[in-house]
């Protein structure tokens, strides 16, 4: 069979480092070419795979590949696709063994959130069930930053930054106004179950009261009447109040807050291939309660993809963890390591000191985190000092990419399709 060649692919919502990610991997894979063939990359992720749709890596310069370490989005293109059981559906993993049988492909790599880890170790199962040797490690992606086991998640960081700093800027214009005209901003950030990129906001506080004022977490049941309060005591206080809202955040019987949406605005609802709601739509629904109940002006915005897509102001650990758990991955496989992920571990809080452990697949899958009730404030519109020493060492150090014009600049591969050699393939 001569040197096994590896398979790479990005799943789930891609981040600002995720490409970080695979310059790691590849770059390691490089240096390693006794061991290592080719690395090609799934065009659309598993996707890819099943479509036989091959992205040949070595094509691209070392230079293009280095670029992809100031990069955002997916270099190779992401999805949402779930393997069901072997059981529920042989067929599939039937075919992706036989595209990795046909490509000598003996290393599996997958890059993602709690499902894509949950693929990663169906695919390594699979292995052992249809006796193809193959050797699977999952690796931590995700800006929601809620995967166990590891002390965070490559993405947050920079997610986590960005956040804090729009905060602080924001606050500052409406402070600036507040007097005659706008009372009330409400940042609207990513978090189907988990808080912890609303939590990030707080970063922005430098001393008790300064914004932003409210947190909405959906680890915290929305009680309508307790938030206007607080939001008509902010006010008067120190004249206006800027909250910060998960799009996850709900009420205690479940329901998302988006899910009581104001009139002219269009509700969220739609399944994504994983079964999960699509979310959008909290700001406006609570600019409108404040409006109809207080009477304030206000502004709302949605960070949406702005939040996971800005690497000019990424976290410089974010992308120094990112470039480590694709290096590890590498190291872990070569070392015959499989159905393992690598996790960052945390030595030290002041200063940050981490290093990289690992965690079996079969105990990180479709498992969610959320914030722990210590990092959340008594009356659950804040974080506490825990927290804050948790998130403050992840947003630190700036990683800026290379401008031009004004502009940075990023990297865009060939993206190469290797030959097919099986028949065709329907989804």
């Amino acid at each position: 069979m001569g040197i096994p060649n590896a398979f790479y692919a990005q799943s789930g919502g891609v981040t600002a480092v995720i490409n970080a990610t695979a310059c790691g991997l590849i770059e390691t894979a490089r240096k390693h070419k006794r061991s290592i063939g080719t690395v090609y990359a799934g065009r659309n992720g598993i996707i890819g795979a099943l479509k036989e749709e091959l992205i040949d890596t070595g094509k691209e310069s070392a230079k293009a590949i280095a670029g992809l370490r100031n990069t955002p989005s997916g270099a190779f293109g992401s999805c949402r696709y779930k393997l069901h059981s072997f059981a529920e559906n042989e067929r599939e993993f039937r075919r992706l063994i036989d595209v990795f049988r046909a490509h000598n492909i003996g290393y599996f790599f997958y890059n993602g959130g709690g499902d894509s880890q949950d693929t990663a170790h169906k695919i390594s199962q699979v292995g052992r069930t249809l006796d193809y040797p193959i050797s699977c490690i999952g690796i931590p992606k995700t800006v929601d930053n809620d995967l166990p086991f590891t002390d965070t998640c490559p993405g947050f960081g920079s997610v986590a930054k960005y956040v804090a700093i729009s905060t602080r800027e924001a606050a500052m214009d409406v402070a600036s106004m507040c007097e005659s005209s706008t009372k009330v901003f409400i940042l609207e950030v990513m978090g189907r179950h988990a808080g912890w990129i609303a939590a990030a906001a707080g970063l922005a506080q430098e001393k008790p009261g300064d914004p932003p004022h409210i947190i909405v977490l959906p680890e915290v049941p929305f009680d309508r009447r307790r938030f206007l309060n607080k939001v008509r005591d902010t006010v008067k206080k120190a004249g206006y109040c800027v909250i910060v809202a998960s799009e996850g955040a709900q009420y205690l019987d479940g329901t998302f807050i988006s899910q009581h949406v104001p009139r002219g605005e269009s509700p969220g609802g739609s399944k994504d291939a994983f079964g999960h709601t699509q979310l959008g739509g909290v700001a406006p629904t609570l600019a409108l309660m404040i409006q109809s109940k207080l009477g304030y002006k206000y502004h709302w915005a949605v960070a949406d993809y702005l939040q996971r897509s800005a690497r000019h102001i990424a976290s410089a650990t974010d992308v120094e963890q990112a470039y480590a758990v694709g290096r590890a991955a590498v190291e872990f496989a070569l070392d015959g390591k499989n159905d393992v992920m690598p996790v960052i571990v945390r030595k030290k809080d002041k200063p940050y000191r981490w290093t990289i452990g690992e965690i079996p697949l079969a105990r990180v899958a479709n498992v969610e985190r959320k914030m722990p009730k210590n990092y959340i404030s008594a009356d659950g519109f804040g974080i506490t000092a825990k927290a804050r020493r948790y998130l403050a060492p992840l947003i630190v150090g700036e990683s800026p990419p290379p401008f031009r014009n004004g502009l940075p600049q990023y990297t865009i591969l060939k993206n190469q399709l290797v030959p097919k050699k099986l028949k065709p393939f329907r989804l």
